[in-house]
């Protein structure tokens, strides 16, 4: 399950499609191996088969499988490894925490290849609690 900037309240969303093109650009140049891009941690490869949003686009390395998009999101009162969000009623459940308190919490989203284990962060995006957003 992913999230787009504009389905989460707080703003400010930090877009790293930039930095993605230029690893992808630096692998295609030859300046970077397979294996330097392609080093998913073994739990992202997990939730990524079992839970992840599978998308249109083809993994820019290895182009034999769909990308699959993950959201974790941290914050207080969750996991110290953040929490894997899997459905639009967790991520409403946390965007009312928020509403409700002054925490802040941030939501990742990371595509990622099942077949190459490529991995790249595509957006970071900050879910304000009250206390801030009234500042």
């Amino acid at each position: 399950m992913s999230f787009s900037a504009g389905s989460l309240r707080g703003g400010g969303a930090v877009d790293h499609r930039l930095a993605r093109q230029h690893l992808i650009n630096e692998y295609r140049r030859g300046r970077l191996r397979q294996d330097q891009v392609c080093d998913a941690h073994p739990e992202l490869l997990r939730v990524a088969r079992n839970f992840g949003e599978e998308t249109k686009t083809t993994c820019p390395i290895c182009t034999e499988d769909k990308l699959v998009l993950v959201t974790y999101v941290f914050g207080p009162h969750l996991p110290s490894h953040g929490r894997c969000v899997t459905q639009r009623s967790e991520m409403a459940q946390i965007q009312r925490r928020a509403n409700t308190s002054a925490a802040d919490y941030t939501a990742y989203v990371v595509e990622a290849c099942r077949t190459c284990k490529w991995h790249h962060l595509l957006r970071a995006v900050p879910i304000v609690g009250r206390a801030r957003r009234s500042a």
